[in-house]
């Protein structure tokens, strides 16, 4: 695991052991938040994976929390999961863009 990125190395290695992705990215949005530089708290983590074949959305997302639930539990506040089958990537690699951050106020 890579030191200066903990968390994102710990959430790469399991959901890889875990999901066998065909693709994965995990990308740190902490700077986006009012947290200190170089923060490992908000992620979104875009995995294709055959794994997800006849699975519906909420499964998915519940498969991805399972392979990193210590994360979750302990250093992550929170994640947005972009879960595809690889037919589903084939057809659209739209991953959206994530909302600005309201301060965690819902202001």
């Amino acid at each position: 695991m890579s030191d200066d990125k903990p968390v994102e190395s710990a959430v790469r290695q399991k959901l890889t052991e875990a999901l066998k992705p065909q693709y994965l990215d995990i990308i740190n949005e902490s700077y986006m938040h009012n947290v200190p530089k170089g923060s490992e708290s908000h992620f979104k983590v875009v995995i294709v994976s055959s794994a997800f074949e006849n699975v519906k959305r909420l499964q998915k997302h519940q498969l991805v929390h399972q392979a990193i639930q210590e994360e979750l539990d302990n250093k992550i506040h929170a994640l947005s999961i972009v879960a595809k089958t690889p037919a589903e990537w084939e057809v659209s690699q739209d991953v959206g863009k994530s909302p600005p951050c309201r301060g965690g106020a819902g202001l």
